[in-house]
């Protein structure tokens, strides 16, 4: 049996909507992008949601409209996907990174204030896996300290924290459809925001600093009249059979969250009884979307004295696991101690030792919408017989 880590849950719907915008001529961004977008936004509840190319871009567009630049700061989570810290690098700021807690991968929100200084300007938090960030306590901090706070929510479709969606507590919010995410668009990202004046800006911006879009050009009077660019922009925009095939996967989320949760819990009460593995933990008041199945391996207590030999015993389940046909994958990153950013910065393990304890030993388990219940046992059971 082969269990790949992840699929993506993509049908004919979805094929039809994609020959459809073939057929029209217009392939280019346009209404079905238009229609994702406010499809994703009655969803989520923001008031405002502008599509483009990916996650990493719709951070990019909210750094900037943040006005972040060249020598400012932005507290960055040492354990994420590297492309959180390089949006801040890219536009030669600085991320500041801070440790997080091993017990949901989000940031520690008590080591931030201690993190800000006089050129700090942003808090970047990630709703690592589909668990919300503390967002309550990461809103008081910004407000304290007059910082704006955009939320990388890569991981995060339905994800809740409390009666709001993930996203709609910061500033801005930006959202992922890479394959591996709940819904897909194959690349593809999405920017909320309750500003009007941020949306306004975000939608220039992707489109080259244009005033309108093509779109707009081409459905009002005089079509041929060029818009103005009074900004600097980039090319961000997501086509329309991206577009086409996000409100079908939109029309899909509700039973692939459900699903994805039922195969979460069925995970934890079959897992419960190993000591050695911790699942992944859900807040009291939070909703997990379950991007990922995140486990910390643990057969002991964790710490930077014993992590080289948990290290070698975690990639030998996950060495045995592959053999079995079961494909599994570390959490993410500790950006830290990446290359780039441990030899510029001079940061070393024990700066962000959680981070690097949860680079170490996290295992991702399989999770996808179409995962069977044979499937599942077959991955519970090679677990359970394991003795490594």
């Amino acid at each position: 049996m082969k269990i790949p880590i992840s699929k993506p849950y993509l049908g004919t719907q979805e094929q039809q909507a994609v020959v459809e915008v073939l057929a029209s001529g217009w392939v280019v961004q346009g209404p079905r992008v238009a229609e994702f977008e406010r499809r994703f936004a009655a969803y989520t509840g923001a008031p405002f949601a502008v599509a483009t190319t990916s996650c990493t871009t719709a951070l990019h567009l909210a750094l900037v409209a943040s006005g972040i630049g060249p020598g400012d700061e932005v507290i960055v989570p040492a354990f994420t996907w590297v492309a959180t810290a390089n949006v801040v690098e890219s536009l030669g700021a600085e991320p500041v990174f801070v440790d997080i807690e091993l017990e949901t991968f989000n940031l520690e929100v008590s080591q931030i204030e201690a993190a800000i200084g006089p050129c700090t300007k942003a808090l970047l938090p990630v709703s690592l896996f589909g668990h919300s960030a503390p967002m309550d306590a990461v809103m008081a901090i910004a407000a304290r300290h007059h910082l704006k706070v955009v939320e990388d929510d890569a991981c995060a479709l339905g994800a809740w924290y409390g009666e709001r969606h993930a996203g709609t507590l910061a500033d801005i919010g930006c959202f992922s459809f890479h394959p591996r995410k709940a819904i897909t668009t194959g690349e593809g990202g999405m920017l909320i925001t309750g500003d009007e004046k941020t949306a306004v800006l975000a939608r220039s911006l992707r489109d080259h600093g244009a005033s309108t879009s093509d779109l707009a050009r081409h459905l009002g009077a005089r079509s041929y009249i060029l818009p103005e660019f009074k900004v600097v922009g980039f090319n961000y925009r997501m086509t329309d059979l991206q577009g086409a095939v996000g409100v079908v996967q939109m029309e899909r989320l509700g039973r692939i969250l459900e699903h994805r949760t039922r195969l979460a819990r069925r995970y934890d009460e079959a897992l419960a009884g190993l000591g050695w593995l911790q699942p992944p933990r859900q807040e009291p008041g939070c909703r997990h979307g379950y991007q990922s199945y995140v486990c910390l391996f643990q057969p002991e207590q964790p710490g930077l004295d014993n992590l080289a030999r948990l290290h070698a015993r975690r990639n030998a389940l996950m060495d045995d696991l592959e053999a079995r046909g079961i494909a599994t994958r570390p959490g993410t990153h500790a950006v830290h101690m990446l290359d780039y950013y441990h030899q510029k910065y001079r940061i070393k393990p024990e700066d962000c030792p959680n981070a690097y304890l949860a680079d170490h030993l996290t295992i991702t388990l399989p999770l996808y919408t179409q995962m069977t219940p044979a499937e599942q046992d077959y991955v519970i059971a090679a677990l359970r017989q394991w003795s490594g």
